[in-house]
């Protein structure tokens, strides 16, 4: 393993970008060890036997105003322009969200133009609530009772697996409400899903011969056979580099369920949010995004679990005090050259265009 430089562990977002830049703009060796049996992390997808191109852990849509990683990555890709829209299904009606305008008058037969309007109805709803401690707190400040029972409040309770009154308020913050007829998801200037794929930019950023992958392989039953790099990146489970040291850190996971339907489309939208009555939180229809032409569709069930691959960090106050002694040791690790990247190195919660942006910074940095 001499002839490696650069040592990677993980093959997603992270790892990728590090690998690509180290192998390209440096001319370094790279070795990029990858548990999994694939590469691209939790973006990874594929076509399924019904030739429908699915994302295989829950549904990823791209968008960014960072034009450093929009540009980066329209190097690997042609764009599919996809603006995405949710609805929700609540008192057998479909409503969009985020929270607008239409959202209002449709539960509420409420008859708001304008932003204003709007504005002055939730200030009758709304709870003046400083600091707020908790998430359900965020939400009575935010939303209101009506809102937050109708739309919030028993999905957070089944995505999570607890009360929104001991959920972090980082978590109902991250939710928008738009005060006109605006029904985007999101409001980023860059908004789309690659053309082939996100498994296709994952395969030209690592196609290099500069650079080795090694799948199916446990860092840390291979890490006796590393020696002499020049610098080591860790995108894997902060709390497993460590052994557990200060115990494990909590996350919560999805279950997905998937079902091929003979016929073009099964929903409104690709993505439709179940808050009640039913256990999962929400069903995914790919081709909605993607643009692809097939003569069938697939959809995917959402079910949140504890077991299972760690998706949500569960940043209730004993994992923060656990973060606090993990980060400790991170940073006396930088002197050996050893970095943490990614969300599960550095146990937070990251959109996309974050987790590109703060590897190509920390190369930046660090190259």
């Amino acid at each position: 393993m001499d002839e490696f430089q650069i040592i990677i562990v993980g093959a997603g977002i992270s790892g990728c970008v590090l690998a690509e830049r180290y192998a390209n703009i440096l001319d370094k060796n790279v070795l990029v060890i990858e548990k999994r049996n694939h590469i691209g992390g939790n973006c990874f997808d594929h076509l399924d036997k019904y030739k429908v191109l699915i994302h295989k852990y829950g549904p990823h849509f791209f968008h960014t105003n960072n034009q450093k990683v929009w540009n980066y990555i329209s190097q690997f890709t042609k764009w599919h322009f996809y603006e995405h829209r949710v609805l929700s299904y609540v008192d057998n009606i479909f409503v969009p969200v985020p929270v607008n305008i239409n959202t209002i008058n449709a539960l509420f037969r409420a008859n708001i133009s304008t932003p204003k309007e709007m504005k002055d109805w939730l200030k009758k709803e709304t709870l003046n609530i400083k600091n707020e401690k908790n998430s359900e707190e965020v939400a009575l400040t935010k939303f209101g009772k009506k809102l937050y029972e109708k739309l919030f409040k028993k999905y957070t309770l089944k995505q999570w697996g607890m009360h929104p009154k001991k959920i972090d308020p980082s978590v109902m913050r991250r939710i928008s409400i738009h005060y006109s007829y605006d029904d985007r998801y999101f409001t980023d200037k860059y908004q789309a899903i690659p053309k082939d794929g996100y498994n296709s930019i994952f395969k030209k950023m690592l196609n290099s011969k500069k650079i080795k992958l090694i799948l199916n392989t446990d860092f840390f039953k291979f890490k006796k056979n590393i020696k002499n790099f020049e610098k080591l990146f860790y995108s894997g489970p902060l709390d497993s580099y460590f052994q557990f040291k200060y115990g494990k850190l909590r996350y919560r996971s999805l279950y997905f369920k998937k079902k091929n339907l003979k016929t073009d489309f099964y929903q409104q939208k690709a993505q439709i949010n179940y808050p009640n009555d039913y256990d999962f939180t929400r069903i995914t229809e790919f081709k909605h995004a993607t643009g692809q032409k097939v003569n069938s569709t697939t959809i995917m069930y959402e079910y949140p679990r504890w077991r299972g691959e760690p998706f949500y960090p569960v940043l209730d106050d004993r994992n923060r005090k656990k973060l606090k002694l993990y980060q400790q040791k991170i940073n006396q690790l930088k002197k050996q050259n050893i970095y943490f990247i990614g969300r599960l190195a550095n146990y937070i919660y990251i959109n996309m265009d974050t987790a590109f942006a703060n590897a190509l910074n920390l190369f930046d940095a660090v190259k």
